[in-house]
């Protein structure tokens, strides 16, 4: 008897496991969580439209995946790493989410990514950009959809230098996305035949950005480089028109979307160099996306709002394929199928948790060169993902198989 039930329990696990057998979605419904900042200082580059991008993406896939709902619910991490970590943990404990993503803010991104690999559940990150998220601290539920500090770094940095902006000065964040894109960035000033001055850094949601900027001044830069983000990078480079910092120095936007451009204005935004993984202009997908988006939300998307898209409708792909929202099977699937929509063209996933995929070097236009509203960006251009990311072989993660 003994051996006749230890067969069929065998017998039962292997059908569960095995590809092509029943469809196993837990408690008969896949739960989406968008983690973002609704009420702060990114609040523009994530927020509401996060959660809106999300929900078309749930939309065209039917609204089910294996025949099952697809539940949506957000949250309001604060900016704040312990609510974030708290939040994740009640929603993997006790409401059955299967996939956390967006996770808007480096800090947070990181204590969600631990709270994942503990829980065995899945975070695809967006808005977050730190390249320790797969590097140091790189989990294997982790996955980093848009882009990171080294891609961002490595594309405005290297190209800025060589269109002759050789001295730089850094304007920081003082947390880990900050730090990370301030280094990250210098390296790649330096690797490129530049010189870096020096650096200030400036709390989240600072109030005041002229003492910062007279050190940026009196540094002497050609190149004063913003490793900020959303409403700190608005105001600093308000505060620099203000200040008479430039057109006598260059801002270099390292993490500037095209909502900060509108909220800024075209006028103080001209000339200002940036590094994006879309546009909603780039082609006729993007344009149709971009259309639909601006008919709820009543403005243009930035790239993390069509990276919120692309991660779940992709995300939806991956359980379809696998017949299963098991975290292992799903997560596998993704680092095994390539992302071709209207966010990317042949992306892949590697075993770190990396999305690799082509960047875009802009220029804001001048007024003159505008033609419509959000008509706002040139494109220099197009670096190819595997020279725009680090290489695999670079990366500090455990999970890399060296």
């Amino acid at each position: 008897m003994r051996t006749f039930l230890m067969t069929t329990v065998a017998g039962v696990a292997m059908a569960v496991a095995s590809p092509g057998m029943a469809q196993q979605i837990s408690d008969d419904v896949v739960r989406i969580g968008i983690l973002t900042d609704l009420s702060g200082v990114y609040a523009d580059f994530g927020g509401n439209g996060a959660i809106e991008a999300a929900r078309l993406a749930i939309e065209d896939h039917g609204g089910k995946v294996l025949g099952k709902p697809v539940e949506l619910i957000s949250a309001d991490h604060q900016n704040k790493a312990d609510v974030a970590a708290s939040k994740a943990r009640e929603w993997f404990d006790t409401q059955g989410v299967d996939l956390i993503a967006e996770s808007l803010n480096s800090s947070v991104a990181i204590a969600v990514s631990k709270v994942a690999t503990e829980k065995k559940r899945l975070q695809i990150v967006t808005g977050a950009a730190t390249a320790r998220l797969t590097n140091e601290d790189c989990g294997p539920f982790t996955i980093h959809y848009v882009f990171d500090t080294y891609a961002l770094a490595h594309v405005t940095g290297s190209a800025v230098v060589k269109a002759g902006g050789d001295t730089w000065f850094f304007l920081t964040a003082d947390y880990a996305f900050g730090h990370s894109l301030e280094k990250d960035t210098g390296d790649f000033v330096t690797a490129a035949g530049g010189k870096v001055l020096g650096a200030v850094r400036h709390p989240l949601s600072a109030s005041d950005f002229s003492s910062f900027l007279l050190q940026a001044q009196s540094s002497g830069a050609k190149v004063v480089g913003l490793a900020n983000a959303g409403a700190d990078t608005v105001n600093s480079i308000k505060a620099a028109f203000d200040f008479g910092l430039t057109p006598k120095q260059q801002l270099a936007g390292l993490l500037t979307l095209i909502t900060d451009v509108h909220g800024l204005g075209i006028e103080q935004a001209q000339g200002l160099y940036t590094t994006e993984a879309w546009y909603w202009d780039q082609d006729d997908a993007s344009r149709a996306f971009a259309k639909r988006y601006m008919e709820r939300i009543k403005k243009m998307p930035n790239s993390n709002h069509a990276g919120v898209y692309s991660a779940v409708a992709n995300y939806l792909k991956a359980v379809e394929a696998a017949k299963t929202d098991e975290t292992e099977a799903v997560t596998k699937q993704l680092k095994s199928m390539p992302i071709n929509d209207m966010f990317v063209k042949n992306g892949k996933i590697r075993e770190d948790g990396l999305h690799v995929h082509d960047m875009k070097l802009f220029q804001v236009k001048s007024p003159s060169e505008s033609k419509a509203p959000w008509d706002y960006y040139k494109q220099i251009a197009v670096v190819p993902g595997d020279e725009a990311f680090q290489p695999l072989s670079k990366s500090r993660c455990p999970l890399v198989k060296s």
